[in-house]
């Protein structure tokens, strides 16, 4: 169950700094996927590590000095070679944190745009609301995010509400905590930009609850996307609808098959009628016909062989790590 909250914790956050830093039998380690990120990743780092055990870096395939700045501020640095994607980045963080035995993992971006003394909001959330996922919402806070970003971001957030009834009010938050629970449970498959909207449509089957706390985020002057956004939008409607396709494949596969199998019987019917009249085939009639039986005919097998699939692997358990 995901649950959203948009007041502040009563909780008192001095006291919940002082417990990301000093109980022992909880482990907070912040993870920061980061891309040529040399002017801003010291200043995430420091700041994270005032309240977290471990800092987690993966460099996704940078072109400046972002591992080195990082190495020499002593987290632990994770590189890859080439670029492989938000996503792809994330399953390291997450990897490497439960190989450090964390208790709690915070992801936030390399690019300065959260601020690290917001850690302890998020964590609070986790540590005394004993929810398993703690989500640092930019529109319950202060945020100067640009129009386009923000008119973007909702076109995001309505679409992932609707894939999965997911009530969070920023759905493409990067700025996270998640508790060992949901650590252990948290699987995902995309590599790209959607891993965050996939991220909160699993964790609603797995029965992971969500709550949304306000944080700052800053725009003005820093460069806070490798992508454009219009990049940026159709590579999460992208995981989207890879995901809601594997979950529901009758619904995203089978009724366009329907109805597209549907559309090609009409143009077949029509091109009878004219041959029968004129005696002359509409030779761009039946193409259209061919074409959308055939798409239809294979969009409706797919969609009952996945659908088969699916039913077969809900009747087992769950995977972990």
């Amino acid at each position: 169950m995901l649950e959203s909250a948009k007041g502040d914790s009563s909780t008192n956050l001095q006291m919940v700094k002082l417990l990301c830093k000093r109980r022992p039998d909880v482990k907070v380690v912040a993870a920061i996927p980061a891309l040529n990120e040399e002017r801003s990743i010291a200043k995430v780092i420091i700041g994270a590590l005032r309240y977290a055990h471990k800092v987690i870096v993966v460099d996704d395939g940078s072109q400046d000095m972002t591992a080195e700045i990082a190495e020499r501020l002593g987290a632990f640095v994770i590189r890859h070679e080439r670029n492989m994607g938000k996503g792809a980045a994330l399953k390291d963080c997450f990897e490497a944190a439960r190989q450090m035995g964390a208790g709690i993992l915070v992801t936030l971006d390399g690019d300065g745009q959260h601020d690290p003394d917001d850690i302890p909001r998020l964590v609070d959330a986790v540590m005394q609301n004993d929810v398993d996922i703690a989500i640092g919402s930019r529109f319950l806070g202060n945020t100067d995010m640009p129009s386009y970003r923000r008119f973007g971001n909702k076109a995001l957030d309505f679409m992932t509400r609707r894939a999965g009834s997911v009530p969070v009010s920023d759905t493409q938050s990067g700025f996270r905590a998640y508790s060992k629970k949901a650590l252990k449970k948290t699987l995902f498959a995309t590599n790209g930009m959607g891993v965050d909207s996939e991220i909160l449509l699993r964790a609603k089957t797995m029965g992971l609850t969500a709550h949304e706390v306000p944080i700052s985020c800053q725009y003005a002057g820093r460069e806070t996307s490798t992508y454009n956004p219009l990049s940026h939008t159709f590579r999460v409607i992208s995981a989207i609808v890879s995901y809601m396709g594997g979950r529901r494949p009758l619904l995203f596969f089978g009724l366009p098959g329907i109805a597209t199998t549907i559309i090609g019987t009409t143009f077949m019917v029509e091109a009878f009628q004219i041959f029968m009249v004129e005696r002359s085939l509409p030779i761009g009639i039946m193409l259209v016909s061919m074409i959308s039986l055939v798409t239809g005919v294979m969009l409706s097998v797919a969609a009952v062989i996945l659908h088969v699939i699916v039913s077969k692997l809900e009747e087992f358990p769950p995977m972990t790590r």
